[in-house]
């Protein structure tokens, strides 16, 4: 009761002569009305407004749009609860769950086994889902999904990883760092999307470089090099 006349919620009523303040009937009735109304999901603000005398806004008005803000958080948690469902009807989730069911039907069938690779191109996998517009990750699901339909994609993809992996330990001159660029360009699948010739030099793809060992890093930077025609 402090707290709403502190906010001006409730008239602070006068004192009796011991000093304890007198609530009338009138105060109870108030405080039973701020009760129902903060029941409703109303803020004390709000309920501040309403019970003020020179408001511009009627209960109508404020009900109104209290309805409105909770049929929206009522489609926004139906939409979370169909996302959910869909992560649990697709069973045990990966290491790097939780994420969409699109990126989890992939990582169901790219390869990990004990590739430091294989963990790395899953986490970013993960991370492009988690910062993706819902179109851009269907787009980008569609795709994977499209080339690990191939019988050979699952193959090409540990051999990939097995290049990549056999780089730690070298130096970025050496010369399997072009060899493997080279080599993994050839193999970029068709059905991956690579219009919009990204800035190679921009944060993300630095981040990504500085995750990398030093010759890995040149590796994938040449291999973008080469797919997208940026030739040294």
């Amino acid at each position: 009761m402090r707290h709403y006349h502190h906010l001006g919620l409730l008239p602070e009523p006068a004192r009796r002569a011991n000093g304890y303040r007198h609530y009338a009937l009138r105060h109870a009735v108030v405080l039973a009305r701020i009760r129902r109304l903060t029941e409703l999901g109303l803020g004390l603000t709000e309920v501040r407004d309403v019970l003020a005398d020179d408001v511009g806004r009627d209960l109508v008005e404020v009900l109104a749009e209290l309805d409105e803000d909770l049929a929206r958080q009522e489609s926004a948690i139906r939409e979370r609860r169909r996302r959910l469902r869909a992560l649990l009807d697709v069973g045990e989730p990966s290491a790097e769950g939780p994420v969409s069911p699109e990126l989890a039907a992939v990582l169901d069938v790219l390869p990990s086994d004990d590739s430091p690779m294989a963990v790395r191109d899953r986490e970013i996998l993960a991370l492009v889902d988690t910062g993706a517009s819902p179109e851009d990750r269907e787009r980008l699901s569609a795709a994977l999904r499209a080339v690990l339909d191939d019988p050979d994609a699952v193959a090409r993809t540990r051999e990939a990883y097995a290049l990549l992996d056999a780089l730690a330990d070298v130096d970025p001159g050496d010369p399997r760092v072009e060899r493997t660029a080279r080599t993994l360009a050839a193999r970029v699948p068709r059905g991956l999307p690579t219009e919009g010739q990204p800035d190679l030099a921009n944060a993300v793809l630095g981040a990504v470089y500085a995750d990398l060992a030093p010759a890995q890093a040149q590796a994938v930077r040449r291999m973008l090099e080469i797919v997208l025609g940026v030739e040294r």
